[in-house]
């Protein structure tokens, strides 16, 4: 008996003539392109892991799927919003240091063919009150790496950086080729060009994913559709708990984080690129980070401390008065020249933190075609490049990225070590 269910293989031609004219119904089964004996993979959410998880398995092959419930780095998503630092400052997790110099060169890559700028090299700027071994080790490893990252003094930062009060700073360094990333734009242009490319997109709003055996077959959506593949890559940023809570769960949390910019003193040029650069005042341990006023948008503060747990779906978009009281009080002493700044934007968003802040890269505990990505922790867009080339190898090759990377090594109790 034949079954009446419609099907309908998605192509790039397909989904841009349905996204041109009238709507088009969407069928209750869809299945992936596949072309001679190219895998069809999934890739499920469309930040900055999943979109280059997507460029990076296409590139090696693969005939790629993307999809997104609301679009590619929405609002929502921890891949929004206007700006991220990359930087190779990690202390001693050289792993790190060398994902993100990695990461950059393709950022500059796409940066280059991007009808707006996507990597602004501003420069990054850390300072550090006593010492800190934060800052040797990533002296030291910067000097292994072959990086001309520059120790300085409290003097000489003062000198080069007037805008900044570093009363009570002991000792910084400068990260001279590192900078800002333009965070929603990057991931959409990504997005673009991995259609033009021979990807695929489609919007697609996953319901948690069941088998009874060791793989699955598809995704199903919250409205009863199924999507088709051979392999699978769930990376949905803080919805991973809920599409995976007996295997994800409590090992990747989402916080609140709150992110504000203010004008700076009008014909003003200390706080423009080329000028300011990106920075981080470690203050303690209690960490803040900013921007230059990069293309008009306000000079940037937030204080990096995990907010409270939220709900992706229900996290308040407010901006509370107590964040941005906190966030005024530290740039009145760090930035004189910025007091009375007036509020240009403020903006909630979130992290899905791991317990220790490294990422998840690994294969599903039980289905062997799905690979799990996330635990972006405030810090992982930068590495989304290095990230998606990871993950491609787990997926096509059966590599095992670092240990670090494993399902096995995340905890559930918060134990921030990596910044």
């Amino acid at each position: 008996m034949s079954d009446p269910t419609p099907v309908v293989t998605v192509t790039r031609r397909s989904l841009l003539l349905g996204a041109g004219g009238a709507a088009v119904s969407a069928p209750a089964i869809v299945r992936a392109d596949s072309i001679g004996s190219a895998p069809r993979v999934v890739v499920l959410g469309a930040g900055v892991f999943g979109t280059w998880t997507a460029e990076q398995l296409r590139r090696r092959g693969a005939r790629v799927t993307l999809l997104d419930a609301a679009g590619p780095a929405h609002s929502r998503a921890s891949s929004g919003g206007e700006s991220r630092m990359t930087r190779a400052g990690y202390g001693k997790d050289a792993i790190y240091a060398r994902m993100a110099v990695a990461s950059l060169a393709e950022w500059k890559k796409l940066s280059a063919v991007a009808g707006l700028p996507i990597f602004h090299p501003t420069g990054v700027l850390f300072f550090f009150q006593g010492d800190n071994p934060y800052l040797t080790d990533s002296l030291r490893v910067h000097r292994e790496l072959g990086l001309p990252t520059q120790a300085l003094s409290q003097a000489e930062m003062a000198k080069r950086f007037p805008m900044i009060d570093f009363a009570g700073v002991s000792a910084g360094m400068f990260e001279p080729g590192f900078g800002a990333l333009m965070a929603r734009r990057s991931v959409q242009t990504l997005a673009q060009r991995f259609q033009a490319d021979g990807g695929a997109f489609q919007s697609f709003a996953a319901a948690p994913p069941r088998s009874a055996g060791d793989r699955i077959e598809g995704l199903h959506s919250t409205d009863g559709k199924r999507f088709e593949g051979d392999l699978f890559i769930a990376a949905a940023g803080p919805w991973m708990p809920k599409l995976f809570p007996d295997v994800v769960g409590p090992r990747i949390v989402a916080t609140r984080q709150e992110v504000f910019t203010f004008a700076p003193p009008p014909g003003e040029h200390a706080y423009r690129p080329g000028a300011m650069p990106g920075w981080a005042d470690f203050n303690g341990g209690d960490v803040y980070y900013g921007f230059p006023d990069l293309e008009g948008k306000g000079v940037k503060f937030a204080h990096d401390t995990h907010g409270p747990d939220v709900d992706p779906d229900r996290n308040d978009r407010r901006f509370s008065d107590a964040a941005l009281a906190e966030v005024v009080a530290f740039r009145d002493r760090r930035f004189p020249g910025l007091r009375g700044a007036p509020l240009a934007t403020a903006e909630v968003c979130q992290y899905e933190n791991s317990a220790n802040g490294d990422f998840l890269i690994d294969r599903h505990p039980r289905w062997k075609n799905m690979v799990l990505v996330g635990g972006g922790s405030g810090h992982g867009f930068k590495h989304g490049p290095e990230v998606g080339r990871l993950a491609a190898e787990v997926a096509l090759e059966g590599k095992q990225p670092d240990p670090r990377f494993s399902l096995a090594a995340k905890g559930t109790k918060p134990n921030r070590a990596v910044i």
